[in-house]
């Protein structure tokens, strides 16, 4: 089994590009086969989650031809089944995209329920309930989303709570039903915003995308489309809190400033210099961070994926903290795991977390219960005194490319090894103490 080993103390000092967008990358791949013509991808993020949706859309027929490291060329014509039966598509959450785009395009789907990390309830009745009022008949079956029409025909869709998965699903479908789609209490997030330009890059009709009324005018036929993806917002946000946390100065290049706001804030308030630029963000950090208050949002506010990066981070910041949670229930998971590396951190009445600020974190074997989860014990390993291990980082490979490298890069000590390689690991531990 593989796992991260890291040696802390070491400030982050340096610049670091940040790649695609993992959650509007899985949105537009799902899309891209909803044309018949070419599609070209860029910016594709390296990571697990990518690369099984891929696959999956290749096991469906679709032409799917790597174009370098970080591009694809997608061609949906060959589709010959609406049948997803690709067993690693149950691993990832995103697979239900292909449920709005197959559904969109050929009125019909099969698609495994999606999986992805243990974060809490994350029911898909609003993408039903859209696909319902589309004039879909949907059943779930044997584990799986079966949705099927004779047509769509455009609705006025309002979500009972505010879906990103929702917002995408419903959108992808309606962008080939006949007439008008309305999709109000939308979701607003910037990859929301991202796989719409998308569609529209391909001739579909779809206004206010960024705002919680989206308007959708169908169309018979999407052509083909190159497209670029936007740069992930919690990748950067986390690299941003990385040199804060190991008192660094760091420049994080290939950004959007706008989509990092409420991060930026909050850094700026605890006592960490921020610079924007029109791409790139610097974060500097000096001296001991000052404790506050989070809760995580909907976008424009605090990120419930950055959620537990920032505790993190508040764990050695003077005096206490509140962290509440507003998104999932079950992001607190990985308190306990801080909690062996030193950290003073207590879960009251469920959704909040109260973090008392510590001297410093110790090094200890943690384990990655989920993605963001991995990312805010990468972080605490960077920050602790001595060694820290980090196993099941399978979770971490599903958002992040290259973290390892990039990390090393910036002069961190952390390597990828596998846990019965005894003679790595002790290679790893004498270098760096050495």
């Amino acid at each position: 089994m593989e796992q991260y080993i890291i040696r802390g103390g070491k400030p982050l000092v340096g610049e670091v590009v940040i790649s695609g967008a993992k959650n509007a990358a899985l949105g537009v791949v799902a899309a891209a086969i909803m044309s018949d013509e070419p599609v070209q991808l860029r910016n594709l993020p390296v990571i697990s989650d990518i690369e099984i949706l891929l696959r999956g859309i290749a096991a469906l027929g679709a032409i799917v031809e790597k174009q370098g490291e970080h591009g694809t060329r997608v061609i949906g014509r060959p589709i010959h089944t609406c049948v997803a039966d690709y067993d690693d598509l149950r691993k990832i959450r995103a697979s239900y995209y292909l449920c709005g785009a197959l559904l969109g395009k050929y009125k019909r789907a099969e698609v495994p329920l999606p999986g992805g990390c243990n974060i809490g309830s994350r029911p898909i009745d609003q993408h039903l309930k859209g696909f319902e009022a589309l004039g879909a008949k949907v059943v779930i079956q044997h584990g799986k989303i079966i949705a099927e029409a004779e047509r769509l025909i455009g609705a006025h869709i309002y979500f009972d709570c505010t879906s990103v998965g929702a917002t995408i699903n419903v959108m992808l479908a309606a962008c080939m039903a006949e007439g008008q789609t309305v999709l109000e209490n939308s979701a607003k997030e910037p990859h929301v915003v991202e796989v719409a330009n998308f569609l529209n890059s391909m001739g579909a009709k779809i206004k206010g995308a960024g705002t919680d009324v989206i308007r959708i005018t169908g169309v018979t036929s999407l052509h083909g489309s190159t497209y670029s993806i936007i740069p992930d917002q919690i990748e950067a946000g986390t690299f941003m809190m990385a040199a804060a946390a190991t008192k660094g100065d760091v420049l994080i290049k290939n950004v959007i400033p706008k989509h990092l706001e409420a991060v930026t804030a909050k850094l700026v308030e605890i006592g960490a210099e921020v610079e924007e630029f029109d791409d790139s963000v610097r974060v500097v950090a000096t001296k001991r961070l000052q404790h506050t208050n989070i809760k995580t949002l909907p976008y424009p506010g605090f990120p419930t994926d950055m959620q537990q990066v920032m505790a993190t981070l508040l764990t050695v910041a003077e005096g206490t903290s509140i962290v509440t949670e507003t998104i999932y229930e079950n992001r607190f998971m990985y308190v306990d795991e801080l909690t062996r590396m030193g950290a003073a951190v207590r879960v009251v009445e469920g959704n909040s977390a109260v973090v008392e600020g510590v001297d410093k974190l110790t090094g200890a074997t943690v384990r990655a219960l989920d993605l963001r989860c991995g990312a805010a014990l990468i972080v605490a390993g960077l920050m602790a005194d001595g060694i820290t291990t980090v196993e099941q980082i399978e979770y971490v490979e599903r958002g992040y490319e290259h973290f390892p490298q990039k990390l090393r890069e910036l002069g961190a000590a952390i390597e990828k090894v596998d846990s019965d390689d005894q003679a790595a690991i002790h290679k790893f531990s004498y270098n760096v103490v050495g």
